[in-house]
């Protein structure tokens, strides 16, 4: 940063921007989200039906209570009065009229009662409109109620009950239910029972007024007209909530479907659903339990009831073995909800629009030096160095960062003048290598086969550089009927390397030409590179002189790999532990030999091929070697170049993409 400068914090500045438009918008969006939470509305939704519920129940238990108490003060009266028949017309037709809901009163006498009336004897007081109340003994006319179930149940049960709704006679239309309670004589026997019959139209009528659908209106956007015509027309609204009024026995004495009164059973919703919070409910239901006490974790409890998931809120009737359910759809209650949370999602939504508008504006002014000192740098990348940068008017990190744009201008321009030098300096040296390279290639044998005149013998060699030159070396040649022949590994790699290849190349030449004894040639070669080895290089090399007449094979081995005999079978060249050349120049070393038969191969290498490693630093070893010379050699394919070639294919595979470590460098002889 230049002199003079007063440094201001860049990122303390957008940060800063960034916080305060993103506190603002999720201060707001938090609050919204916490002020109008769907949760809150259906908690809000549940207790209005809840209480909704209870009003309805109050009201059905008032007038149930009504009839209960109408016909159990009349039983004491009835007992008193049981030696006077016609005094207990007199006392149905009192229960009739003092109570409007009452439909019609009757005492119903066991067989033979009073035998003066016959078989049976039923004082019974009906309600035919609003101002007639008939009066007859129905016995004679009705006697099968002697045998009928709800007589007979009622004398077993010599206590007072609700029966089970029911038709009077033909009329499929008026559902009934009634009172029932035992009338005793003197001795305390059953004589007789009294019922009082209510119709069941005023609850349907109070169950079906607007006050209690004006909700399914309001929501459904459907006038109650059409909601009218749908039930006519037999179809349901899944939005409509409805209410449902069952016996302990779970027969609908009110139902929306005027055709499941009476005739079905609540255990029909149970069949239908696989919920098991529907059976759950219907069971409470049938057991007298109140919602309100079986989900005290909740306001209301959930199913699929009656085909389609709604939420059920159901309660006891005090003083009877009735339950009433309120069944209100999911809609009805959540989609308040889903339109709080919609309205609270586009608020979000429009506010993080707002703070994208409001950030973009304001981050792409912040940033508008760095996007103009980027297209300078981008000129500059291009090599065009004496590009001009833009003016800075902020002392902050911006104005740093161009500052030292500028100074690595300078420095691109002074470097790349120095690169130029030293490019063309290494130029020069790779070709300089190119030239040892072909130089050091020259010196190997390159023409394959190399005795095409001759009939046995076969060879085959290469060598692969680990860089531009390497180490490694191999040679062969014929001299009185004998075959000449070395591989070698100088330590190390590179032009120093090379340079010791080249001389022991030259040596084992020229000192084999005067000699036919390996060990003879390598302890020459080894007391040449001892005197004034000053580098402390050492080479390891295996000399081998091969009678092309009778196969007879002697051999020295200087700390080189033992190679593969391919014949009869694969094994190793049994070889001494000598010294490599170039390390001790009094060290004796030792000859040995052996007889070669006929179609049998020497595969000689460098430790190139068995320390060969992987990208797991696994070397391909010595095993790997004889595997896949045991295999050539059962397909009767141990010729020299299939042998190098299928070497190199297996190392490489096995190297995979791991960089070559060292010269690889591999020779085959087969006497034939």
């Amino acid at each position: 940063m230049k002199k003079g400068y007063k440094k201001r914090s860049f990122a303390r500045r957008l940060t800063r921007r960034l916080v305060f438009t993103l506190l603002i918008v999720m201060g707001i969006a938090s609050s919204l989200i916490f002020l109008t939470g769907g949760v809150f509305v259906i908690i809000n939704e549940c207790m209005r039906h809840e209480t909704m519920l209870k009003a309805l129940e109050e009201y059905v238990e008032h007038v149930a209570s009504d009839v209960y108490v109408g016909t159990i003060n009349q039983v004491p009266e009835v007992e008193e009065n049981i030696d006077r028949p016609e005094q207990l017309m007199k006392i149905a037709e009192r229960v009739v009229l003092q109570n409007p809901r009452i439909h019609s009163c009757g005492i119903s006498f066991v067989e033979n009662y009073y035998p003066q009336k016959g078989r049976s004897y039923m004082p019974y007081a009906v309600r035919r409109d609003s101002t007639t109340i008939e009066v007859v003994d129905s016995g004679p006319q009705y006697q099968d109620y002697l045998r009928e179930e709800w007589f007979l149940q009622a004398l077993k049960a010599n206590k007072g009950y609700w029966s089970e709704p029911f038709f009077e006679g033909k009329d499929t239309l008026s559902p009934l239910v009634a009172y029932i309670h035992p009338i005793h004589d003197k001795q305390g026997r059953t004589v007789a029972i009294i019922g009082a019959d209510i119709s069941l139209h005023w609850l349907q009528e109070k169950m079906g007024r607007k006050d209690m659908k004006v909700y399914s209106y309001e929501w459904t956007g459907t006038s109650e007209g059409e909601i009218l015509e749908k039930e006519k027309a037999g179809k349901s609204l899944r939005w409509k909530p409805y209410c449902i009024l069952i016996s302990s026995k779970g027969t609908f004495i009110v139902h929306p479907d005027k055709k499941r009164i009476i005739r079905d059973n609540i255990s029909s919703i149970v069949k239908a659903s696989t919920d098991t919070i529907t059976a759950t409910i219907c069971r409470q239901m049938m057991e007298g339990k109140s919602s309100a006490d079986c989900f005290k974790d909740s306001y209301c409890e959930s199913g699929d009831f009656d085909g389609h998931d709604c939420y059920v809120f159901f309660m006891p009737i005090e003083h009877t073995n009735w339950s009433l359910a309120l069944v209100v759809p999911y809609m009805t209650i959540d989609l308040i909800a889903y339109i709080v949370g919609g309205m609270l999602v586009f608020l979000i939504i429009t506010a993080l629009i707002v703070v994208w508008l409001v950030s973009r504006f304001t981050i792409r002014r912040t940033v508008k030096p760095l996007k103009q000192l980027a297209s300078s740098a981008h000129e500059v990348a291009k090599g065009n160095f004496n590009t001009p940068l833009p003016t800075i008017k902020h002392n902050d990190e911006i104005r740093q960062l161009r500052d030292s744009f500028e100074d690595m201008q300078h420095s691109l321009t002074n470097y790349i003048e120095e690169l130029k030098d030293t490019t063309a300096s290494k130029a020069a040296i790779e070709k300089e290598l190119k030239v040892a390279h072909d130089i050091q290639m020259a010196m190997l044998p390159k023409v394959f086969p190399p005795y095409p005149e001759r009939n046995d013998l076969d060879i085959y060699g290469q060598l692969t550089p680990a860089k531009d030159v390497g180490g490694d070396l191999f040679d062969f040649y014929i001299r009185d009927n004998h075959l000449f022949f070395c591989i070698g590994d100088v330590s190390g790699k590179g032009v120093p390397a090379s340079l010791v290849m080249a001389v022991t190349r030259s040596l084992f030449r020229n000192i084999s030409a005067h000699t036919s004894e390996p060990e003879i040639i390598i302890t020459a070669l080894n007391e040449a590179l001892t005197e004034g080895n000053d580098t402390n290089m050492f080479v390891t090399i295996f000399v081998g002189v091969l009678n092309l007449a009778n196969g007879h094979l002697l051999y020295c081995n200087a700390g080189h790999n033992a190679p593969f005999l391919i014949g009869q079978g694969v094994g190793m060249v049994p070889c001494d532990s000598n010294l490599p050349i170039g390390i001790m120049s009094d060290w004796k070393y030792s000859l040995q030999e052996l007889t070669i038969e006929h179609q049998t191969t020497i595969f000689l290498y460098t430790d190139g091929l068995n320390e060969a490693e992987n990208s797991e630093h696994i070397q391909f070893g010595i095993q790997r070697i004889r595997i896949i010379a045991e295999k050539l050699l059962a397909t009767g394919n141990n010729q020299p170049a299939k042998i190098l070639n299928n070497m190199t294919v297996a190392v490489h595979t096995f190297v995979s993409d791991a960089e070559q470590s060292d010269d690889l460098t591999m020779l085959a002889i087969k006497y034939l």
